[in-house]
């Protein structure tokens, strides 16, 4: 069994924790690399697939499994950082910091995706619990990802361009019963549904029924990027932008 020391770390890419540690805003004891642990690999389940959490972000992108059932989170995958961070980062890792600008989290929330640990599998409105918090425990770690198949999806993201986190990204999925939309780099919370955007679409899947105005600026960042009005803006862009290339 896998467990941490008294002020240890789990170690996956490192896109998040070596930098940390570089600023010393973190100084564990120990790390621990689970790169051993033969947490890779993604498998079709028939309703939904299955990644490994291990699986690097140029994994999840080039996979012909990803590509063939939810091609929308292939997309997300390949334009995530720049090679080096597609090389080295994973999912799990992602999906465990949980960082407000981060895409996976938008993919997971709009799929209904479930998260397992060595312990547990978690729904993702209860796994992500906030801005850089999730649900997991102190010595739980993901060990995989499960991402139901939809009708049609698409991510689209407006993306910084030093970092190229998202300034505002919007994962559409539509389902049998309706339609999800999950907003990422935008929310002081992290992560959320727009349910406005979602009645929208439920009532006309189509571009045009998404206007600007549709959503408030309230609870939205507003930093040296983007003010909270113009996030609004890009949201309902973003959104448009989704349902177009929705597929």
């Amino acid at each position: 069994m896998i467990t941490l020391a008294e002020d240890g770390k789990f170690l996956a890419g490192g896109m998040t924790l070596i930098p940390t540690l570089k600023q010393r805003l973190a100084n564990p004891d120990r790390l621990i690399d689970l790169s051993g642990c033969a947490l890779t690999g993604i498998e079709d389940e028939g309703q939904s697939i299955r990644i490994g959490a291990m699986s690097r972000h140029v994994d999840v992108a080039e996979s012909a499994i990803v590509q063939k059932s939810i091609p929308a989170v292939a997309d997300l995958a390949s334009h995530i950082g720049d090679r080096q961070v597609r090389n080295r980062g994973t999912i799990g890792g992602s999906l465990a910091n949980n960082d407000p600008s981060a895409c996976y989290p938008s993919a997971l929330l709009a799929l209904d995706g479930t998260v397992h640990t060595q312990r547990r599998s978690i729904a993702s409105e209860d796994y992500l619990t906030g801005m850089f918090d999730t649900d997991l425990e102190e010595d739980e770690i993901v060990i995989a990802v499960s991402l139901p198949k939809p009708e049609k999806a698409a991510y689209m993201k407006f993306p910084n361009p030093a970092s190229r986190y998202a300034m505002v990204g919007v994962f559409v999925a539509k389902f049998s019963d309706g339609v999800k939309v999950a907003v990422t780099g935008a929310g002081e919370d992290g992560v959320f549904r727009a349910g406005n955007l979602e009645a929208a679409l439920n009532a006309d899947f189509d571009s045009a029924a998404i206007a600007d105005g549709v959503i408030s600026s309230d609870g939205l960042m507003s930093d040296i990027h983007a003010s909270a009005e113009y996030r609004a803006h890009l949201i309902c862009e973003m959104t448009r932008r989704a349902v177009k290339a929705c597929r």
